[in-house]
C-alpha cells in the first residue's frame, strides 16, 4: 500500500506540530511540539481550551492571595500560560515542547537568561525534565548570548525568528540545540519586494535559505539542529524532506497526510559533507554587519519581534477580561 506524503516525511525528518492547539497535537502525534505567542493568544480564545485559562487565573490568585491587585493577578497567569499548555501538550507527546521567552525582552541579555531559568523552574516544578523542554528565544545577538548562556546550564533553546546565514552561525557556534529558519516568512518578503507572485519549490527563497544553512551545518559538523518552520504550501516541505525537524501547522499536516506521490530526500549529511562552502567567523561585528547588509533578515527579525509583541498584549487584554469575568 501506498505511504502518504507525511508518513515518508517522518522516514527522513522529526515532524513537530506548530501549534497551542491540543487536539491538533492528539490527532497527528508529532515527535514534538512548538509554540509561539500568537499561538498561544490564538488557542487562549478557543472555547475547548477555556479551562486551561481560568485554571492558570485561579493558580495565580491563589499564589499571590485575595489582597493581590487584579494586575498582579494578570502579571503572574500571564507568565504561566505558556507553561500552563506546554504542560497539556507534554502529556501527549513523546518528545519536546517549545515555550518562548517574552518577545519584549528579545534585545535584553540578562532579562532573558532569568527568563529562560524561570520557564525551565516552572516545568521542574511540575516534575518536566529539562531536557523536554526548548527555550524559545528570538535570534537577535543579545537573544543568541542569552541562550549560550542558558545552554551552559543544561537549559536548551530554540532560536526563532531566524533569517540570515549570520544569525545560523553565531547560534552553532554558541552551542545552541536547535534554530528555526522561517522558510514562509522570507518568501512573503521576497514576494512583496520583488512583485513576483509565486515561486517553484525549489527555487523559494525560503527554501534556498534552510538548505545553505543545513549544508553549512553538516559540511563543518555543527551539533545544532536546523528545524525549518513558517511554511506556506506542500513544496516548501517536500522540497526540504531530510531536515532535521520540519514543524509544520495542522492544515499543512492534514494536507500532507491526504496526499500520495514519492517523496525523495532533498537534505542529506553526506552530500553535504562534500561541498565546497567557505567557513566564516561570526562575531558580534560580523554578525551586525551581515545583519545590516541583508535586507530582508533586518525587516523579518523587527517584523516578528513586533508581532510577537503584539499577540502578547493581546493575551493580557483576554486575561484581564477573563478574570474580571470569573471575580465578578
Amino acid at each position: 500500500m501506498a505511504k502518504n506524503l507525511l508518513e515518508q516525511l517522518r522516514e527522513v525528518t522529526v515532524v513537530v506540530a506548530d501549534t497551542g492547539d491540543i487536539q491538533a497535537i492528539e490527532t497527528f502525534k508529532p515527535q514534538d511540539a512548538t509554540t509561539n505567542p500568537s499561538l498561544i493568544t490564538a488557542a487562549a480564545q478557543m472555547p475547548q481550551y477555556q479551562g486551561i485559562v481560568d485554571d492558570t487565573l485561579k493558580g495565580a490568585r491563589e499564589s499571590l492571595g485575595a489582597d493581590a491587585t487584579a494586575a498582579q493577578v494578570v502579571s503572574l497567569a500571564f507568565d504561566r500560560l505558556a507553561v500552563s499548555f506546554g504542560l497539556k501538550i507534554l502529556e501527549i507527546i513523546p518528545g519536546r515542547v517549545s515555550t518562548e521567552v517574552d518577545a519584549r525582552l528579545s534585545f535584553d541579555t540578562d532579562a532573558t537568561v532569568a527568563k529562560g531559568r524561570e520557564l525551565i523552574a516552572q516545568y521542574e516544578a511540575q516534575n518536566v525534565a529539562r531536557e523536554r523542554v526548548l527555550i524559545k528565544i528570538a535570534a537577535t545577538w543579545e537573544g543568541i548570548q542569552a541562550a549560550a548562556v542558558l545552554e551552559k546550564e543544561g537549559i536548551h533553546c530554540n532560536l526563532t525568528l531566524l533569517f540570515g546565514l549570520h544569525q545560523a552561525i553565531a547560534c552553532a557556534e554558541n552551542g545552541i540545540t536547535l534554530i528555526s529558519p522561517f522558510v514562509g516568512r522570507i518568501l512573503d518578503w521576497y514576494k512583496k519586494d520583488t512583485g513576483k507572485e509565486s515561486y517553484a519549490p525549489a527555487e523559494d527563497p525560503g527554501v534556498l535559505s534552510v538548505t545553505e544553512i543545513y549544508n553549512y551545518y553538516k559540511k563543518f559538523g555543527y551539533k545544532t539542529e536546523v528545524m525549518g518552520a513558517s511554511f506556506r504550501n506542500l513544496g516548501e516541505i517536500t522540497e526540504l524532506a531530510g531536515s532535521d525537524l520540519l514543524t509544520i501547522a495542522p492544515s499543512l499536516l492534514a494536507e500532507l497526510q491526504s496526499t500520495e506521490g514519492d517523496l525523495p530526500r532533498k537534505l542529506d549529511p553526506v552530500r553535504a559533507a562534500e561541498l565546497s562552502i567557505e567557513k566564516i567567523n561570526v562575531d558580534k561585528a560580523t554578525f551586525e554587519k551581515m545583519h545590516a547588509d541583508n535586507r530582508m533578515a533586518t525587516d523579518k527579525l523587527a517584523e516578528g519581534i513586533s508581532g510577537f509583541t503584539t499577540a502578547l498584549e493581546t493575551l493580557e487584554q483576554i486575561l484581564a477580561t477573563r478574570l474580571a469575568s470569573l471575580e465578578g
